[in-house]
């Protein structure tokens, strides 16, 4: 793939618990990651706009890979009827890597079933920079420690 070339992955996990529930925390609750899954998400910090609206800014504290790691992030988009919403890292450990990173949650509900949806669209600063698999990976993960504490909580 070239350089300067926008790249795309899509992963997808089906949950067993609240497809709405689980929009809501990405949208408008992200601050509750640290204690839902402690292993991937350390810290919060909300630094600007509102919880839940374009243009909000946080900055996390999260373990990837063994390390620990930090990300300022920009929400981009929220649709609540798709239950969509779409963050751009714009500074921390990853911009070192990627000239554009774009993180992509969406939860499609069928009644009992639901399925999350995460897409990761970057841009590589150089060549030989590793795609995310194993960020997906840790998206993944977060995932089901998020579901695993709403069904114990229900």
């Amino acid at each position: 793939m070239e350089e300067g070339q926008l790249q795309k992955m899509v992963r997808q996990v089906e949950i067993k618990s609240d497809g709405d529930v689980f929009h809501e925390i990405f949208k408008s609750r992200p601050h509750h990651l640290s204690e839902m899954s402690p292993a991937c998400v350390q810290n919060f910090e909300h630094l600007d706009g509102e919880w839940g609206t374009v243009g909000s800014i946080v900055l996390l504290n999260y373990n990837h890979d063994g390390k620990d790691k930090v990300v300022k992030r920009e929400t981009i988009a929220i649709d609540e009827e798709k239950k969509l919403v779409a963050f751009k890292v714009i500074g921390g450990d990853l911009t070192e890597l990627y000239k554009t990173f774009i993180v992509t949650i969406q939860v499609n509900s069928h009644g009992e079933s639901n399925l999350v949806t995460w897409t990761l669209e970057y841009e590589k600063l150089e060549e030989d920079v590793e795609d995310p698999h194993t960020l997906m990976d840790f998206f993944i993960t977060m995932t089901k420690d998020i579901e695993d504490h709403q069904l114990k909580s229900t």
